[in-house]
Parts: C-alpha cells; structure tokens; sequence
C-alpha cells in the first residue's frame, strides 16, 4: 500500500481537496445521465461504484474527522448501497499509512523523543492505519508493544471539517432553525475526546477494570508513562479483526460464544456503568485463537445522563410503547416531540417512531433473540427504504429527538451488525448476572 508523505492541514488546503472531489461526482453523474439516455434500464451500480471510488479517495488523503465519517456511514449497512458500505468500510482499519520519515517526525514532536529513543525496538512501517491514528509494533524489556500514533493536525481541524459536511448534513436531514446545533456540537465534542489520547488511557483502564470479570473478554495493558497526548502505547495483541473473522468459515457455537460476551460486554456498560463504548465498529475487537474477544479502542465513550436512559429503556417494554398516553410522553421527554408542533406533526412522527422503536426495541422483547434471523434485517431495510422515500418526512422540521440519540443509537445500531455477522442467538438477560 502507498504511504502518505504530507496531510492537508489547513481549512483551504481541506476545502480545496473536498471541492475537487465533488468535481470528480458531478463528472460521474454527467457519465450515467449519458448512458441513461440511450439505454432505460441503465443500472446505477456503475455510479454508485464510481462515487464511492472518489469519495473514498478524497477523505482518506485527509484524514481525521472527514475519513471518521466514512467509517460511521460504513455502518449503516440498510441505509447506503452496497457499494458505498464497502468503500467506505475499508476507513475501519485499512486506509494508506504515513511515510516512515514522516512517523518519525511526528513521535518526536508529540513525544519530545524519536521512537528508537523510547523503545527498544520500534516498526516503522504502520501495521493498521484508520481514520484519527495509525499502529506501529513496538518492543520495550521484552514487551511486544502496540502504538497508536494520531495523524498530524487532526484535532485542529475537526471543526472546519464538521463546518464543511454541515451543509450537506442540514439538506439530507431537512434540520432547521438554532436548535439543530446541539447535534453538530455533539458529534465535535465527540471527536474532539477521540484525539485526547490522555483521555482514551484513562478510559480504557477504567472500562478494563469494570468488565474485567466477564468471560471470554480481554484488554489490553496501557502504559501512561509511554503514551502522550497523541500517543498510546498498549500491550500487543494478537488476533483476527472481527470483520476479517466473520469471513471466516467459523462454527456456529464460536459465533454464539463471541457473540454472547459481545452482547454481555455493551449491556453491562450501559445498564451498570451508564456509559457505553459508542464506536462498535469491526475495527475495534479482535479474535483470538480461543475465540474470545478482545476491545482495543476506548476513544469514543458515550455517557448515558438518567434523563435520557429512563424514557429510552421504558419504551423498551411492549407495555408501555403500545400505551399512548404514556408512548407521547416519553417523546417529549426525549425530545422526538416538540412543543410547537402542529396536529400533523404530532400524529406523523408518533406514527413513524412508533414504529421505528417497535422494531429497533424488538431484542429486549424476549429472552433470546436471533441476530441471525434475515426477517429481521429485511424489516430493518424495508423501514429504512421506506422513510428514505418519504416526501411528507422530507417537508417536516427533521430537529427530532436528544443529542444523546446520535451516539446510543449509533452503538445500537454497529452492535446490532456485528451480532448479525456473527450469525449470534443471544440471551438477552444475560448480562444481568454480572452485576453485582
């Protein structure tokens, strides 16, 4: 794979590579629009292919918060066409790395040291390049090392990526007025935690400790004294990425073990801890040859405040979703429902989050539930098509619901996947034996 020698650092030099991007689409769509003319039945896959292509190609030489987008969106499996999803998928843990010069230069200014200073031994060439940082093999008194180096200038300019993206944000989600600013605050300040690496080993020990004592569950070891505000220095690990796993001609008994302890691992989190690993793509776990999971990233944690986590959880019962006193008062406690809107609003996104819950909520419903049953992911993708289509959804003032739902549903939703990758059954009370 080609190594990357520079990163666009400044907001014009960004802008500039994003611009020239959105020129290489529009000469995509000029392309199918021709062929569409002379022929009726046209596929758009050949499009779909070409701006995934040049997407992909643009964020990754940038880096940071525009490549992160990538990497979220390749989760959303039933929203985006399968071309995109596996473009952009390769952000998870696959994307060019830094120069070997340019590794260097880096440790040394945000180390203060050169890595064959600090280490005993140190692999210049990066073994795993994402979207915020890149993993270097290291060896310190006969430690096998793994170091996480972040990427030049990526905390500074989150917030002129997030500036660029807005616009699109605001079209594709019809948000209007001040309030849908919170949403854009979230994602930065969420980002902005993503590169304090300081704060990612505090996470990562204290999140280690707390699930320590559920099975097939491993971590790593952090080390402070050799990690920095933009270095992380953790043991080695080894093992299969979760997705390189899935591929796999694995048993279905292996698939059920990770999978249960996956399952185990977020419940605990959210329903003891009351925060939550909110980043679970495949590139974060790996799979050892025993077949037990191993966490690696702890940058993205998600706190669950009570006023978010009572309403959301309570409509996880039958019972009470299907009451409809109590099913309007809890949208207006999570702020799906607003105190201007007109009849219409009202009864239109009762409608549609009476259903959309119904079916996100459905695993708790039950003792087991089958993360591997396609009727499930057919319901999941038709409801997705479904409102994508929707032109009274596209008239209506899309500031629906609390920030908190950004992060919550986006771990639901990557957790949801992998287990279904996994082919897992899962009992879902399981976890509840883990706590004290």
């Amino acid at each position: 794979m080609n190594t990357i020698d520079k990163i666009p650092t400044g907001k014009f030099n960004r802008t500039s590579r994003m611009v020239k991007t959105g020129a290489k689409i529009g000469g995509n769509y000029l392309k199918y629009y021709s062929k569409k003319a002379f022929d009726k039945d046209y596929s758009r896959d050949e499009l779909d292919e070409s701006n995934a292509s040049d997407i992909y190609d643009g964020l990754k030489s940038l880096k940071g918060s525009a490549l992160k987008v990538a990497q979220m969106l390749s989760m959303e499996k039933s929203l985006l066409p399968n071309a995109y999803v596996e473009k952009f998928s390769l952000s998870q843990f696959s994307v060019p790395p830094l120069s070997a010069p340019l590794v260097r230069k880096t440790f040394k200014k945000y180390h203060g040291e050169y890595p064959e200073q600090l280490f005993d031994s140190f692999t210049a060439e990066s073994v795993n390049a994402a979207s915020i940082g890149q993993v270097h093999k290291a060896e310190k008194d006969g430690k096998k090392l793994a170091v996480k180096i972040q990427y030049p200038g990526v905390a500074d300019s989150i917030s002129s990526d997030l500036a660029m993206v807005k616009p699109v944000a605001v079209r594709m989600f019809n948000l209007k007025g001040k309030d849908s600013e919170k949403y854009f605050k979230e994602v930065e300040s969420k980002l902005l935690e993503e590169t304090d690496y300081i704060l990612e080993v505090e996470q990562s020990k204290s999140i280690s400790e707390a699930c320590s004592h559920i099975p097939n569950l491993i971590f790593p070891k952090y080390y402070p004294e050799l990690s920095s505000q933009r270095i992380i220095t953790m043991d080695w690990m080894n093992g299969l990425h979760l997705s390189e796993f899935t591929k796999t001609d694995f048993s279905p008994e292996d698939g059920q073990k990770i999978g249960q302890t996956l399952w185990d691992f977020y419940m605990y989190q959210i329903h003891h801890l009351k925060e939550v690993h909110a980043d679970p793509h495949p590139g974060n776990f790996l799979i050892n040859d025993k077949k037990e999971l191993i966490a690696i990233d702890f940058g993205c944690i998600k706190k669950i405040p009570n006023q978010f986590y009572t309403p959301y959880f309570e409509l996880a019962v039958p019972e009470n979703i299907n009451d409809k006193d109590f099913f309007l008062q809890k949208l207006y406690e999570l702020e799906i429902l607003r105190e201007d809107d007109s009849e219409e609003e009202i009864k239109y996104f009762s409608a549609l989050f009476h259903e959309m819950l119904s079916l996100f909520t459905s695993p708790f419903h039950k003792d087991n539930f089958d993360f591997g049953d396609e009727e499930f992911w057919q319901k999941v993708s038709s409801l997705s098509e479904k409102y994508s289509q929707d032109q009274t959804l596209r008239k209506m003032n899309g500031n629906r619901g609390s920030k908190h739902f950004l992060y919550i549903n986006r771990t639901f939703f990557g957790l949801y996947n992998l287990l279904h990758d996994l082919k897992a059954h899962i009992k879902v009370n399981d976890y509840k034996k883990y706590i004290a």
